[in-house]
């Protein structure tokens, strides 16, 4: 079975609804992709918990965990910036803690995490970024 990406009017529904978003690989460096894509995602009034087993402390002022198991909170979205062999993994992990969705950043495609997300209910986005789909699908919506 080849995999699809959900509908942009599914995708909508799923950021309108999204409270918590972890993200993996969130870099504590401002120059990053994946520092700027989080930051605009915050300003946009969306929970980010910065997810990265190197830093110890804060990123965008949020505190930072070493893994998704260390997370106290229910988390909607899991927000992958990690090359795809290491995106199996992090399937599991966001199964493991009851995420909703596997979301894996534009270029990042994994046939076997997007297996593992379907085995475990999630539902899988790979190959777009979050930044992107979010200002496509909610303008002129309101989050719930």
């Amino acid at each position: 079975m080849s995999f699809e990406n959900p509908s942009r009017e599914q995708i909508g529904d799923i950021l309108a609804s999204a409270g918590n978003i972890a993200v993996v690989g969130l870099s504590d460096k401002t120059d990053r992709t994946s520092y700027m894509v989080a930051g605009a995602m915050q300003s946009r009034g969306y929970r980010i918990i910065p997810v990265n087993p190197t830093v110890d402390g804060e990123i965008l002022g949020e505190k930072c965990y070493h893994t998704l198991a260390e997370i106290p909170e229910p988390v909607d979205i899991v927000n992958v910036f990690r090359r795809s062999e290491h995106c199996a993994k992090v399937a599991q992990e966001a199964a493991d803690i009851g995420a909703r969705v596997l979301w894996l950043q534009q270029g990042i495609v994994s046939a076997e995490a997007a297996e593992i997300a379907a085995e475990h209910g999630m539902i899988a986005i790979m190959d777009r970024c979050i930044k992107v789909e979010e200002a496509i699908t909610m303008h002129g919506r309101s989050r719930q």
